[in-house]
């Protein structure tokens, strides 16, 4: 279902894409409204899941997780449902993708170093073929999603 989100509620919505713990009445004085219709329009907007949630970004350099990395797993025949099933139970992943192509996954996984890393792909590895690009910096991280204007 395609919704159609005037430009006050997508400037409402880049605003909390930027800092979600903004109060009503902050978000207000920015697009021009009261902080009780900026609440009515959230709440409209979460209704219809157009918020899905609320979340915290934590580092994962400050928590003891030196590797960032992007795994991709190529499943065995017989082995992508099985993976599916398991996936959620792998604290590394902080992210994981069904995806065409020749693979079938995309994980983002956060690791304390690169033993920790051996460990992981021998998990992996029992369920396909897997590729590992270590992250050395992010260039672009939680844009947020804008109106597009016409051209």
């Amino acid at each position: 279902m395609n919704i159609k989100i005037d430009a006050l509620n997508w400037s409402i919505l880049k605003f909390l894409q930027e800092n979600a713990r903004a109060s009503f009445s902050e978000i207000g004085r920015h697009v021009g409204l009261t902080s009780a219709a900026v609440a009515e329009r959230i709440r409209r907007l979460e209704e219809l899941e157009v918020i899905e949630g609320y979340s915290v970004r934590v580092s994962h350099a400050k928590t003891g997780h030196q590797l960032k990395a992007i795994i991709t797993l190529r499943a065995f025949m017989g082995k992508l449902k099985p993976f599916l099933a398991m996936v959620t139970e792998f604290d590394e992943v902080i992210n994981c993708y069904r995806i065409t192509g020749n693979e079938n996954i995309v994980m983002e996984v956060v690791l304390k170093d690169q033993f920790h890393l051996e460990k992981f792909i021998d998990k992996l590895i029992t369920y396909g073929e897997t590729r590992t690009h270590i992250i050395l910096s992010n260039v672009i991280s939680n844009a947020p999603i804008v109106q597009k204007t016409k051209n």
